[in-house]
């Protein structure tokens, strides 16, 4: 009876982390990455110099970005779609 309950409950975890996986996943793609428009130590993810989120040493760093609605990065002044060089 033990084993049972252990199995239903882990297939229901299971069901549930999925659903969240497949979330987050669909607001990634609704979003994008916008170059150039954090503030120092604001990034979302990696650098060309960093591996990590809030780590642009300065603001309007080239290659730092955040994840903005889909649309959005182009009508902002300064920002780009691809990391300036």
């Amino acid at each position: 009876m033990k084993t049972s309950a252990l199995v239903v409950a882990s297939a229901v975890a299971t069901a549930l982390s999925l659903g969240a996986v497949s979330s987050a996943t669909a607001q990634q793609a609704k979003n994008e990455k916008c170059y150039g428009i954090v503030k120092a130590t604001k990034n979302d993810c990696q650098t060309a110099t960093s591996s990590c989120a809030g780590t642009a040493k300065k603001d309007a760093q080239a290659d730092a970005w955040l994840f903005v609605p889909a649309g959005t990065c182009e009508k902002i002044v300064g920002a780009s779609l691809k990391p300036k060089s």
